[in-house]
């Protein structure tokens, strides 16, 4: 582990001692801990702040691409009072569908079950939804509301492995110099 990722360990830890956070269970702490050291090398962090979750909860941890000037968000953790939310940013879903449709059933799920399913509100621009994410996986068409589509509720740090192979998909990691 490089001192970088030992530094952003620690801080998340140690944030996550604060009063505040005491709605956090130990087993969602341990689940951020983890999160936040594997997420690193892909060259994203949250930036040493935890923030007001607005409609989400009452907290978010937002992770983004590191040494850039425009921030790609590739997740969120959402902190609410019953337990966690891990939320991840997808695109361009039909360039990587042999990925999720061999992924365990708990990846494939977020992308293929009923939560987030596009009710077509017709917030449309142009005759086009800006919030719909549209692709299609084993043969299906798929429409989800981009406003609540890809969260993992509840996620699990045996998960962890499964959920970073699917960030690596998306978010391919730094190269090596």
């Amino acid at each position: 582990m490089t001192r970088v990722k030992e530094r952003v360990k620690t801080l998340i830890n140690k944030i996550l001692e604060e009063a505040r956070f005491d709605i956090v269970s130990p087993r969602d702490k341990a689940f951020i801990a983890a999160f936040d050291n594997a997420i690193a090398g892909l060259g994203y962090d949250f930036g040493g702040r935890i923030g007001d979750g607005y409609c989400w909860g009452p907290y978010m941890i937002i992770y983004a691409k590191t040494g850039v000037k425009a921030k790609k968000v590739a997740a969120r953790i959402y902190i609410r009072e019953d337990g966690i939310v891990l939320r991840l940013f997808f695109s361009k879903i039909d360039a990587h569908s042999a990925f999720i449709e061999q992924a365990p059933l708990y990846i494939r799920e977020v992308f293929t079950g009923p939560h987030a399913d596009c009710n077509f509100c017709e917030n449309k621009k142009d005759g086009l939804c800006s919030f719909r994410k549209t692709y299609t996986l084993d043969g299906r068409t798929i429409s989800k509301c981009s406003g609540v589509a890809f969260e993992f509720h509840e996620p699990d740090e045996e998960k962890l492995p499964d959920y970073m192979a699917l960030l690596a998909e998306f978010y391919p990691p730094p190269k090596r110099k």
